[in-house]
């Protein structure tokens, strides 16, 4: 069973939570079902979910399928492939990210054509 589930669009993507950022997942858990209107960058959705926690492990390059919160952003984000940022194939974000789950499957992440609307339930 996983940990969560991301609604993109008409998908519903598992994520289980990786073993960082515990008050932060916390928080998320705490708060959920979180989402909106999410605004595409590159390779990532992100939409504003301010969250009353600190992040203790934070990464600017993440791997694919990173679901993790922006604490300068107030927003939560889905990588699946490079951004803007990126130098390589690696999801780069804007500025540092707290790592908090890993979707299982990113393909139909691909189809999204601009931006969607986004659900977190825990």
């Amino acid at each position: 069973m996983a940990d969560l589930t991301v609604q993109v669009a008409d998908h519903d993507l598992d994520a289980d939570w990786v073993d960082q950022n515990a008050a932060l997942r916390d928080a998320l858990a705490a708060a959920s079902p979180v989402g909106g209107r999410a605004t595409r960058w590159g390779a990532e959705l992100y939409v504003g979910v301010p969250l009353d926690a600190e992040a203790a492990a934070t990464a600017t390059i993440v791997d694919p399928g990173t679901v993790a919160y922006w604490p300068t952003g107030d927003a939560l984000c889905l990588f699946w492939g490079p951004t803007p940022a990126s130098d390589d194939d690696r999801p780069q974000a804007a500025g540092p990210v707290a790592p908090l789950a890993r979707l299982r499957d990113i393909d139909p992440l691909a189809a999204i054509d601009g931006d969607a609307t986004l659900t977190v339930r825990v």
